[in-house]
C-alpha cells in the first residue's frame, strides 16, 4: 500500500512540474499555410477556427496550448519556444473554453463561456502566484496587435529559417507588445538580428581576403597538377639551363683577358657599351707617333755617325 501511494505521489508531482521554459519543441503544429484567424469576442485575441488545435494569436506572438503547456512563436508555423506557466499572459487565461478547438479531457465539465479553471488544475502554487488573473474590467479591454499578415507569402518551400525570420520581422513588424514576456522575446530577436547584421558586415569585409586565398589555392593545385603532368625531360631542363647559368667562365676570362682581345687587355680600360676595337684609331694614333719618333731618333742617330766621321779624318 506504501509502495503504491509513494508511486502515485511521484506521478502526481510529474504531472504538475511545469516543463523548462524557453526551448524549442516540436508540438505537431504543420501548416501548409497562413491560417484563417477570427477575433475572439470581447478579447484582444485570435483564434483559429479551422485548426484542430488550441492555437491563439495574442499580442505580437502565435500561441499554441498543447500537452497543458504553452507555446509561443514570431510566426505561424514555428520554431516554437515552451513558456513558463507562471508569465502566460492573462489574456490567454482568460479565453472562453469554446475556443479551444481540441480541448484537453480536464475541460469536460467547464463553463464553455467562461476561462479554463487554471487554479484548480495547476494547484494553489500557481493560483497565489497568479491571483486575480481571472477578474477584469471588461470595459477597458486593450486593443488586439496587428495581424502579421505580411507572413502569407511565405509557405511551403518558402517558409524562412529561424535566422530569416528574425531579419524579415524586424523589417515587416512595428508593432510594440504590451506584455513583459512578449517584450523579453522581440528584444531578443532585435539582439539577433542585430548580431546577424555584424555577422554579414563582417563577411562584406573579409570576401576580398578569401577571394583573393581561394585564387591561390586554384593556382598552387593547377602548377601541382601541370607538374604532375610533366614528364621527367620536361623536368629536368630547367635543372640543366639553370646548371648552364650557373656554369663558371672561359678560362681566359677568369685571367682577365676575353677571347679575341690583344694581350694586355684591360676590362677596366673600355667604356660601358662600347664594342670590342672601340679605340683602334687611337691605338693606330700611337703606333704612328712611335714610328715618327722612331724615324727621327734613327736621323739623329745617322748625324752623330756623320760626325765621328769627320773627326777620323
Amino acid at each position: 500500500m506504501r509502495n503504491i501511494l509513494v508511486a502515485a505521489l511521484i506521478l502526481a508531482g510529474t504531472i504538475a512540474m511545469p516543463a523548462t521554459a524557453g526551448v524549442n519543441v516540436s508540438i505537431g503544429i504543420n501548416l501548409p499555410a497562413y491560417p484563417v484567424l477570427q477575433r475572439v469576442p470581447g478579447y484582444p485575441v485570435y483564434y483559429a477556427p479551422r485548426l484542430n488545435s488550441n492555437y491563439f494569436f495574442y499580442d505580437g506572438l502565435y500561441w499554441v496550448y498543447e500537452g497543458d503547456n504553452w507555446y509561443a512563436s514570431d510566426w505561424y508555423n514555428g520554431p516554437w519556444e515552451l513558456v513558463d506557466r507562471y508569465e502566460v499572459p492573462v489574456f490567454l487565461l482568460r479565453v472562453p473554453v469554446r475556443y479551444y478547438r481540441s480541448a484537453p479531457v480536464y475541460f469536460r465539465g467547464w463553463r464553455a463561456d467562461a476561462p479554463p479553471r487554471w487554479g484548480d488544475h495547476w494547484g494553489s502554487s500557481w493560483h497565489q502566484r497568479r491571483s486575480g488573473w481571472d477578474r477584469w474590467d471588461r470595459r477597458y479591454v486593450p486593443a488586439p496587435a496587428p495581424l502579421p499578415v505580411y507572413q502569407r507569402q511565405y509557405s511551403g518551400s518558402r517558409y524562412p529559417d529561424r535566422t530569416q525570420q528574425a531579419v524579415i520581422q524586424t523589417r515587416s513588424y512595428r508593432y510594440q507588445p504590451r506584455e513583459t514576456v512578449v517584450q523579453q522575446r522581440f528584444e531578443q530577436r532585435r539582439a539577433s538580428v542585430s548580431d546577424i547584421q555584424r555577422q554579414q558586415q563582417r563577411a562584406t569585409r573579409e570576401a576580398p581576403r578569401r577571394e583573393a586565398l581561394r585564387d591561390a589555392q586554384r593556382d598552387a593545385r593547377r602548377d601541382a597538377q601541370r607538374e604532375a603532368a610533366r614528364t621527367p625531360a620536361q623536368r629536368e631542363a630547367p635543372r640543366r639551363a639553370e646548371s648552364r647559368q650557373a656554369a663558371p667562365p672561359p678560362i681566359a676570362m677568369q685571367q682577365g683577358h676575353p677571347p679575341g682581345e690583344a694581350k694586355g687587355w684591360q676590362g677596366a680600360d673600355r667604356p660601358p657599351g662600347q664594342a670590342k676595337g672601340w679605340d683602334k684609331e687611337r691605338r693606330d694614333e700611337g703606333r704612328r707617333n712611335e714610328g715618327r719618333g722612331n724615324d727621327r731618333r734613327g736621323d739623329d742617330d745617322r748625324g752623330k755617325g756623320k760626325g765621328r766621321d769627320k773627326d777620323k779624318d
